[in-house]
């Protein structure tokens, strides 16, 4: 069983691209919505995702917060591609870059098309409580804001939020994190 420990922070300059050493160009689905996992119809979400010259189906469990079970599988290009065509909602495209911080990997990611603007980045953790260093550019923790989740934005792009959303979202006060060290 794949387990996914996830912080996720919005990003408050472009700092970040000075040490990102490597970019792929993503396009992204659901074969499901915000709404069916949520509401507990469905217990994880769907995904399916072209990256570059690969492709994947990823299942995710619908827990909320910075660990979730997370399956991903090697699918054939032409078959995600068909896939895609399938998906409720719109499809997420963005940049995914790859910056090297103080000894972990960040996944900056450069949302294009519906949700241009909106750029976040993600660390992956061995450990829940794994302690790392945030970056000057990384902003608000928003790990357990649905509205950022990538199955939300399909739904709900960020071109459509309201001024008033956007600005709850981006400066809401942030929860103290023990493993976030600044």
């Amino acid at each position: 069983m794949g387990i996914e420990i996830e912080r996720k922070f919005l990003v408050t300059s472009d700092a970040w691209r000075a040490a990102a050493h490597e970019v792929a160009p993503m396009a992204q689905g659901y074969l499901n919505d915000l709404a069916m996992v949520e509401g507990g119809a469905q217990k994880a979400s769907v995904r399916v995702r072209i990256e570059g010259d690969d492709a994947y189906l990823n299942l995710k469990s619908r827990e909320r917060g910075h660990t979730r079970q997370e399956f991903n599988y090697a699918v054939p290009v032409d078959e995600a591609r068909a896939l895609l065509a399938l998906c409720v909602g719109g499809l997420i495209d963005k940049r995914r870059h790859y910056v090297r911080h103080e000894g972990h990997l960040w996944e900056v990611d450069e949302f294009l098309d519906e949700n241009a603007g909106l750029v976040v980045a993600e660390i992956e953790l061995q450990q829940a409580d794994e302690a790392f260093a945030l970056p000057e550019w990384a902003g608000k923790q928003v790990t357990d804001s649905l509205r950022y989740y990538n199955l939300a934005l399909a739904s709900y792009p960020y071109s459509q939020w309201t001024d008033d959303e956007r600005a709850a979202s981006d400066i809401a006060p942030a929860v103290k994190d023990p493993a976030v060290k600044r």
